[in-house]
């Protein structure tokens, strides 16, 4: 950090009873209003180098008593006038990057210019700046930030030149980097790297406001020299720091805290932020799209904002986790937004609509697709504990997918389980829909069993399960059942016929099962046993 002192005598201001003055023994014959404060001053030092002072002065009245000069939203406030006063009356002040900007718009403001006074304060400040504060990285950082803070951009010659410099800096080699910066990456060391990180930049210009920001970014850009996943490295660190967490605000009684300037200030900035985002696929992960979907929720972006976010989740979907897409709802902070989580995946498979190029993006499309399967048996399994989604919904949820993407049924058979667990008000006719759902075929051994045993699971669901249990133990195929058993339609005929002849005719035939069949049907409830060993008997026949 560079530093610049100007002035030789010591601080002698002081404040007594809300007035500042300067300790001396000549009367002061200047009084200045800045905001709530008043300066007793005198008119000599002040109005030889102020221009403003001058045209503002006018002579005492009758009974000699100076005319007070309001200088009302004065831009830097109290402080910044004081460093303009103290540098009138050659009093010692310290400048950097800090106050530089509060100390030339003070300066500006007052006119304090070469035309006025040789040697003023603008033209030292400006000496400064070009020859300390552009050679350093954090001091230009600081710099701009300030403008941003005090909404400062009445000079455009030290804001476009100080953007220069940062975007310069930026763009150099990370091997040629010699200055300071942040960068606070878990387990990364310095003194084991001989050059600095790619994004060693990214943390430093995430402190400025969204302008600064934009205008950096577009200036990097606009040079094409940093691969786009780079920036969006940047836009992601910028928007974690400069936008509110959406797990701290999932519900309208939290919300409500937040005051409505501020939620403006955010949707402003998350719109900002969105625009920026590369077109370039994998800029930005599928986990900050999903980030950004949530807080555009909460602060109410704009429908073609969120439109834009919804197309970033569902070209990324498998890159998430189940976590990532429960959204609560507002109104209702104890159940989710599930039409949302539709639409990501409606998105989603919308790719899949046109053709592949080549061999290699239909092997990527098909290993995305299968992710995506997993990750949405395990969001299904989450939101079925959610005791206002009905079953219908449920079912259209699980649905959604083509037969292709679950190579394995577990998930789908955890979710609907726990479904049907967690609302047992429903009908017999519900259950028996869920469960057409799973392909029997495609659970695993464990699954399985644990549907067998599974009180909850309908009975030809068990049934079929039993028959498909029972050729991994044999070998053996059982006919039509094992042609068909991918048709959800025909298993549905097949197990509806079994069970109507099994319910008339269960207590009249009893027969010995297969030993092997008999171990994991005796996991099974006692109705289902009966059930299955009459129909048994009867397959049997058929085979000999």
């Amino acid at each position: 950090m560079k530093y610049m002192k100007l002035g030789t005598k010591p601080d002698t201001f002081y404040t007594e009873e809300a007035t500042r003055s300067i300790l001396t023994d000549v009367p002061t014959d200047l009084i200045i209003q800045i905001n709530n404060t008043r300066y007793l001053l005198h008119k000599f030092p002040l109005l030889l180098k102020c221009g403003l002072l001058q045209r503002l002065w006018s002579e005492p009245d009758k009974d000699g008593h100076p005319a007070p000069i309001l200088l009302l939203n004065f831009p830097g406030g109290e402080p910044a006038f004081e460093l303009c006063a103290k540098f009138c009356y050659n009093i010692s002040i310290s400048l950097s990057a800090h106050n530089f900007i509060q100390a030339m718009a003070a300066a500006m403001h007052l006119r304090m210019t070469e035309s006025v006074s040789r040697g003023n304060l603008i033209i030292k400040l400006e000496g400064f700046f070009n020859s300390c504060i552009l050679y350093g990285w954090k001091d230009s950082i600081i710099t701009l930030q300030n403008a941003g803070i005090m909404n400062w951009y009445d000079d455009q010659r030290i804001i476009q030149t100080c953007l220069d410099s940062i975007v310069d800096k930026i763009l150099t080699s990370p091997s040629q980097v010699t200055w300071s910066y942040t960068y606070t990456r878990p387990g990364f060391s310095r003194k084991k790297h001989n050059s600095a990180p790619k994004d060693w930049w990214t943390e430093d210009i995430s402190d400025l406001n969204i302008d600064l920001f934009c205008s950096v970014i577009y200036a990097i850009r606009s040079k094409k020299q940093l691969p786009s996943a780079l920036i969006g490295e940047a836009i992601h660190v910028f928007a974690c720091k400069q936008l509110p967490d959406p797990d701290e605000f999932n519900s309208a009684q939290s919300l409500s805290k937040y005051e409505h300037e501020t939620m403006a200030k955010n949707q402003r900035v998350l719109e900002s932020t969105v625009s920026l985002i590369p077109s370039e696929p994998g800029s930005v992960s599928g986990k900050f799209f999903v980030r950004l979907l949530k807080i555009a929720n909460l602060v109410g972006a704009s429908p073609s904002v969120k439109a834009e976010l919804v197309r970033g989740c569902g070209r990324q979907l498998d890159e998430i986790e189940p976590n990532d897409l429960i959204f609560h709802s507002l109104n209702l902070p104890h159940s989710f937004d599930i039409d949302i989580v539709e639409t990501i995946l409606d998105n989603f498979l919308r790719q899949f609509t046109r053709p592949p190029l080549n061999e290699e993006e239909s092997e990527r499309r098909l290993s995305a697709m299968k992710r995506v399967a997993l990750i949405f048996d395990s969001y299904l399994e989450i939101i079925a504990h959610d005791s206002d989604l009905s079953a219908s919904k449920f079912l259209d949820l699980a649905l959604i997918l083509p037969e292709i993407a679950r190579q394995k049924h577990d998930g789908l058979y955890r979710a609907i389980d726990t479904f049907i667990k967690e609302h047992p008000e429903l009908s017999k006719s519900d259950r028996k829909q869920l469960c057409r759902v799973i392909d029997c075929e495609k659970l695993s051994a464990e699954a399985r069993s644990h549907a067998i045993a599974n009180e909850r699971m309908p009975l030809r669901t068990i049934v079929q399960l039993l028959y498909i249990q029972q050729d991994k133990v044999t070998g053996t195929p059982h006919g039509p059942l094992k042609r068909h058993s991918l048709d959800p339609l025909n298993i549905h005929k097949q197990a509806t016929k079994m069970e109507a002849r099994e319910e008339i005719r269960a207590e009249e035939r009893v027969f010995k099962v297969d030993p092997k069949v008999a171990k994991v049907a005796e996991a099974s409830s006692n109705v289902v046993k009966t059930s299955v060993r009459g129909h048994t008997r009867e397959q049997k026949k058929k085979m000999i």
